[in-house]
């Protein structure tokens, strides 16, 4: 049995986080392991707001140790992180347990609030996680902040943070412009050092895209897991998160999550 951690934070309701992470392990054939970072909640008494309970890093600690140490595993993810403190935990225990498979998705803003991160948050994943990561998959925003280039608009601009990130230590970067980019096509660029691959799609116009880049990173991972290249692990994620995005759904008035088994079910997937 192959097996991955997540190390992110909880989505309660279910779309996002280490709920959308594992849900995707399990359509991917992965048995997946989670360590809590944060406990996000929902108000729907005002307008679904946000409300971020933070884990302390002599919680994460002990998880950490059950997984890695008591369990083992093939590949592991990060997604929200919260504090300069949880991203040097993480990436000491990397170090420690020489994991093979890190992905890294550099979380910087809780969908549904327009505030990143604290700046020194966002330092320290560019500093501590980038260079330890096999694969950093970030979206437009978070391609820009740890690039330090202006917003990403068009597909050269994300070759140019691609290579900026990469030079940071990652051995693949992965931008993902998905449906956000001036472009006719969902579009992702993954970048090695010497090639740029873009990976395209069709455009799916729909608001109901919650958790759509855990959802992404967490299917790179159990590729991963599977002793799948990169590459190939790349493209079967662009193919999951496309079909869970098509036939992603309102959960109520506020958000809609994508569908986590589409691939399988409609996709043809396996």
């Amino acid at each position: 049995m192959y097996k991955a951690l997540t190390i992110a934070g909880s989505d309660t309701s279910g779309g996002a986080g280490i709920q959308a992470d594992l849900k995707t392990f399990q359509e991917r054939g992965v048995y997946g392991m989670t360590a809590l970072t944060t406990i996000v909640t929902m108000d729907p008494h005002n307008g679904w707001a946000h409300q971020v309970f933070p884990i302390s890093t002599e919680v994460l600690a002990p998880q950490l140790e059950t997984v890695l140490h008591g369990v083992g595993v093939d590949a592991m993810k990060t997604g929200m992180l919260g504090s300069v403190e949880i991203i040097e935990l993480v990436g000491r225990t990397i170090d420690r347990e020489n994991v093979g498979n890190v992905v890294i998705d550099p979380v910087m803003v809780c969908k549904g609030n327009d505030e990143a991160l604290h700046p020194e948050t966002t330092v320290s994943l560019r500093d501590v996680l980038v260079p330890r990561s096999t694969i950093v998959t970030p979206n437009l925003f978070e391609a820009a902040q740890l690039s330090g280039h202006a917003p990403l608009r068009t597909v050269e601009d994300m070759k140019e943070a691609a290579a900026a990130i990469k030079k940071l230590g990652a051995k693949y970067v992965l931008v993902k412009g998905g449906g956000k980019l001036q472009h006719d096509k969902a579009v992702d660029v993954l970048y090695d050092g010497e090639t740029f691959e873009l990976l395209e799609s069709e455009r799916i116009e729909t608001a109901n895209t919650h958790g759509a880049g855990c959802t992404y990173s967490a299917a790179i991972t159990a590729e991963l897991a599977k002793g799948k290249s990169v590459r190939e692990a790349v493209r079967t994620a662009k193919a999951f998160i496309t079909e869970a995005i098509r036939h992603s759904f309102p959960l109520n008035q506020y958000v809609g999550p994508t569908l986590h088994s589409a691939y399988r079910v409609y996709g043809g997937g396996n």
